[in-house]
């Protein structure tokens, strides 16, 4: 028999992962087909740091290994957002009782063109790799879409 998990923190991060040519990889969720998104995920502990619950996460979520020899961990970087929005109702039973909104803090990732990709399957079924547009356009969340549509503006920052 499995343990009770312990409610989700509502602190989380959302990492906005692009090509040098600035397409974007979307992952699509197992728990709601057609429900594309970047790669997200909330911390751990609630004194976990955001750039190791990013790290984390996109290797459980993709397999891309930051602070590798193809994604150096300099790669990774926060882009000062943070997004305070309610969860969604079919979600909000992860998180203790009374929780309704969630802070997300937004980072980039750059990768190589081609890196492999390794979905977990019980959280993703799909991925794509998109120009920016195409992928804010296919984002079913507003703060995704909202950070896809900056990414031109970090990735110049960081160039």
């Amino acid at each position: 028999m499995n343990a009770p998990r312990s409610p989700k923190i509502p602190e989380s991060v959302l990492v906005v992962i692009h090509t040098p040519s600035l397409e974007v990889l979307l992952i699509e969720r197992a728990d709601a087909p057609g429900y594309w998104q970047s790669v997200t995920g909330s911390k751990d502990a609630v004194d976990e740091p955001l750039h190791l619950t990013c790290i984390r996460e996109v290797a459980e979520e993709t397999g891309i290994e930051i602070g590798s020899a193809a994604v150096p961990l300099a790669n990774l970087s926060d882009w000062g957002l943070a997004n305070v929005y309610e969860i969604y109702p079919r979600w909000r039973h992860r998180y203790a009782e009374g929780v309704t909104h969630n802070t997300e803090h937004v980072f980039g990732l750059q990768v190589p063109a081609g890196i492999a990709v390794r979905l977990a399957p019980r959280e993703h079924t799909a991925f794509a790799w998109l120009p920016w547009r195409e992928a804010a356009d296919r984002c079913f969340s507003p703060s995704n879409a909202e950070a896809v549509l900056q990414l031109p503006r970090f990735a110049a920052d960081t160039a």
